[in-house]
């Protein structure tokens, strides 16, 4: 597992702080991974004077658990993590090898595993998936803070889930 150097940047009153993780190739770099974003929040915090509620700590640990988990089972070859706040949003992006775009299954209570999309859809903001030249990357949002700022107004529904090709 390595870690890319994050490029921290002020844009007038905004911060941007960012960071890119490559995951290992063993189930460890799950539990790995959420430390990563622990670790990242954390800094946030105290190097950059960002408000982080325990709340946003959970989801994005949760949301981070559930996309690596979902590369590492469907996707065969690396993984990668990229964290980044800005603006006082969290962007939680995994990238895999697996070009297959993931879709949340109806609701079975039934069903044993196979939730993680739906969980990720049901606490983001935002869900996006991306086409890549190679693989996939899924971006789940979430507000940096319990309360938004004033000007910034969450989706009416929970996730606006969508597939875009990148143009090169």
């Amino acid at each position: 597992m390595g870690a890319q150097t994050g490029d921290e940047r002020g844009v007038g009153h905004v911060t941007t702080v960012q960071a890119s993780y490559a995951l290992g190739d063993d189930d460890g770099c799950i539990a790995d991974a959420r430390h990563l974003a622990v670790a990242f929040l954390e800094q946030a915090r105290t190097a950059h004077g960002l408000a982080v509620s325990a709340r946003v700590m959970d989801l994005t640990q949760l949301v981070v658990s559930e996309l690596v988990t979902n590369a590492r089972k469907y996707a065969p070859g690396p993984t990668l993590m990229h964290l980044r706040i800005a603006d006082g949003i969290v962007d939680v992006a995994v990238w895999d090898s697996d070009p297959t775009v993931p879709t949340a299954r109806a609701a079975d209570p039934g069903r044993i595993g196979q939730h993680g999309l739906e969980i990720v859809k049901a606490v983001a903001w935002h869900l996006d998936v991306e086409r890549e030249a190679v693989g996939k990357r899924i971006t789940a949002r979430l507000p940096l803070a319990d309360t938004p700022r004033s000007g910034v107004t969450a989706p009416t529904t929970h996730c606006a889930a969508t597939t875009r090709r990148r143009v090169k």
